[in-house]
């Protein structure tokens, strides 16, 4: 496959965006904003979204004093110093644990990333009709976000027309660094991973272990004007890239269990 850049490549955080509540088509929100933003999708674009507003449209809300403890989430909360509830919740969506020490709970999420908390998170967290008194609510990742990104794109490209690429992004931390970046969970329309071994560096010699996590870095740079906090931005427009469109997932990324050096 190829994947080409232009010298510049645009960055936009579509701001407009109304906060998201379940079962809100996301697509005809993106077309709203991209309106009154005056983009007009071009062949290549891609648009990042975050994974939490996907999240919020398929009501994935637990109000933790709704969650039953098993005896094993009770244990392990002991040990990891966590809220027995939260960490049953981890354990219903992870399929194993890479990490339990106190303070600390990194798992293997159902859908194959690793990371803490299986990527629940309690900030923008409850739902709209939360009673008072409720919660505390926490936000799961959404069910499959290679499908939520594909639904995005199939919608924008019925109404816009233009082959363009959708990652849905989320911020995790990774081994051996401080700080969050931002990962592709999702993938539609653009390569996941780009393999470039074999292709010629400067001086002719064939690169041999060369494979670019392409979905990734786009997330990543997505962080640089979306935020982390309350600047309500879920949503940014890239333009520059050149790609061939096709069926990609972001399960391309996921290293091997049977090659994870970490875990």
């Amino acid at each position: 496959m190829t994947v080409t850049c232009a010298e510049r490549v645009q960055i936009t955080a579509l701001d407009g965006l109304p906060l998201v509540n379940p079962g809100d088509d996301l697509a005809a929100l993106l077309a709203a904003e991209l309106k009154r933003s005056e983009i007009a999708l071009q062949d290549g674009d891609v648009l990042v979204v975050t994974s939490k507003i996907v999240s919020r449209a398929e009501a994935r809300f637990t109000d933790l004093a709704t969650v039953e403890v098993s005896s094993r989430a009770r244990e392990l909360a002991a040990r990891v110093d966590k809220d027995a509830r939260l960490v049953e919740l981890i354990l219903r969506e992870s399929s194993a644990i890479s990490r339990a020490a106190p303070g600390v709970l990194v798992v293997r999420h159902r859908l194959g990333f690793v990371s803490a908390n299986a990527g629940i998170d309690s900030s923008n967290a409850q739902p709209p009709d939360a009673k008072a008194g409720s919660g505390p609510w926490v936000l799961l990742v959404p069910r499959d976000p290679d499908r939520a990104a594909e639904s995005i794109r199939a919608a924008l490209h019925a109404v816009r027309g233009a082959a363009i690429g959708v990652v849905i992004s989320d911020s995790l931390g990774r081994p051996f660094r401080l700080g969050s970046v931002g990962v592709a969970l999702g993938v539609a329309g653009i390569p996941a991973l780009c393999d470039v071994r074999g292709q010629p560096d400067l001086f002719g010699r064939p690169l041999e272990y060369t494979q670019t996590a392409l979905a990734d870095q786009i997330a990543a740079v997505a962080d640089l004007v979306a935020g982390q906090g309350n600047e309500g931005r879920a949503v940014v427009h890239l333009r520059g890239l050149s790609f061939e469109p096709g069926a990609y997932s972001a399960r391309d990324l996921l290293r091997p269990p049977d090659q994870d050096l970490y875990t």
